[in-house]
């Protein structure tokens, strides 16, 4: 069994999550104490439950303590199983962050699992739904893994009701993401998407975003995806791609705050990620590095950050309790960057 101090480091969601993902990968049982212990409502919420929830329905796992406010959750799984699922959180619950959950837990699957889902399309404290599909899935796929999604509705705060489709299909290997050399961006694309709102809105918003990428020498290229939903919302996904990645950012409209400052922020908090050197942007890090770890130990993986963040240290301090060699990660500076170098272990061939 392995133990996990769900307080440590930042302590939220992401402790227990990939610690459940982890279990099932390395088919170890995992006791997981203190979860987001350091949290104002500490336990395990909705959004939490219905990830495990559902890792535990596919991988036919056995728990003890999965309930809803719960401090304490063990987790072991014994058989992953294919076919078609639908569960609904039940709340405008994050489906981004229950789907990352579940394409980590289930890499090793033999055959195509579907997960269709009910939630929160785009809320606070998660990657949006556009971020989730133009940024985390299109680097997965550089590395060789094979997920699908379909978007079917976008759901918000505070009712949700948003549906999306994801698709996990058999992955021989996992490829090392090797970029730390200069990368070229060119043009900036992005979708800003507002239901229930006068669309003004989303039209200030890209007019501004669009006007602080052209004063810096930059081609941009942002739709609007104006829809209906249970409740009203609106955000900003922009994301850039070179030859060898992808760099995004992603932002919620907010009451009090005027579209035209949102377009603004979101396009120069990319710029800056752009200006930087970054090979990947500081949420992209936290995301991806689970599958850098995996990966095939035929060349480390090697990337470029602006800033690490509290989740991206704490993620290396969990990855680090599943295995007996604690230094296969190096961090080191370079030009005002962090160079993360990690050498994977292999995981699908050894699974094999």
């Amino acid at each position: 069994m392995i133990n996990i101090d769900g307080s440590y480091g930042e302590g939220g969601g992401q402790i227990l999550r990939n610690s459940v993902a982890l279990s099932v990968l390395f088919n170890e049982e995992v006791q997981i104490k203190n979860i987001r212990a350091n949290r104002p409502n500490p336990g395990i919420k909705p959004q939490h439950y219905t990830a495990i929830d559902i890792i535990k329905n596919i991988s036919d796992a056995k728990t003890v303590g999965l309930k809803i406010g719960s401090s304490n959750l063990s987790f072991s799984h014994v058989e992953i199983k294919d076919g078609s699922y639908e569960f609904d959180i039940g709340t405008a619950g994050s489906i981004v962050l229950v789907f990352q959950a579940c394409i980590l837990s289930f890499l090793k699957t033999k055959k195509i699992i579907n997960i269709k889902l009910k939630g929160g399309t785009d809320v606070k404290w998660s990657p949006s739904w556009d971020y989730f599909e133009n940024v985390f899935l299109r680097l997965l796929r550089l590395m060789g893994i094979s997920v699908k999604s379909k978007l079917i509705s976008r759901g918000y705060y505070p009712k949700g009701g948003g549906e999306a489709i994801l698709t996990i299909e058999p992955s021989n290997i996992i490829r090392p993401l090797n970029i730390d050399e200069n990368q070229e961006f060119r043009e900036i694309y992005g979708i800003i998407n507002i239901a229930n709102l006068p669309t003004h809105i989303a039209a200030r918003m890209k007019h501004a975003s669009i006007k602080k990428i052209i004063e810096n020498n930059l081609n941009a290229s942002i739709k609007i995806d104006a829809t209906t939903s249970f409740s009203a919302g609106t955000g900003i996904t922009l994301w850039s791609r070179s030859k060898d990645t992808i760099l995004g950012k992603t932002k919620l409209g907010e009451k009090g705050v005027s579209a035209e400052t949102i377009g603004e922020i979101t396009a120069n908090s990319l710029i800056t990620e752009i200006r930087s050197g970054a090979s990947i942007d500081t949420n992209s890090i936290d995301q991806i590095l689970p599958y850098m770890f995996l990966a095939s130990n035929y060349e480390p993986s090697i990337c470029l950050v602006k800033d690490l963040s509290g989740h991206t240290m704490t993620n290396i301090w969990l990855l680090s309790q599943f295995i007996k060699n604690k230094n296969i990660f190096k961090i080191t500076n370079k030009k005002n960057l962090s160079n993360i170098e990690i050498h994977g272990i292999n995981y699908l061939q050894n699974k094999t």
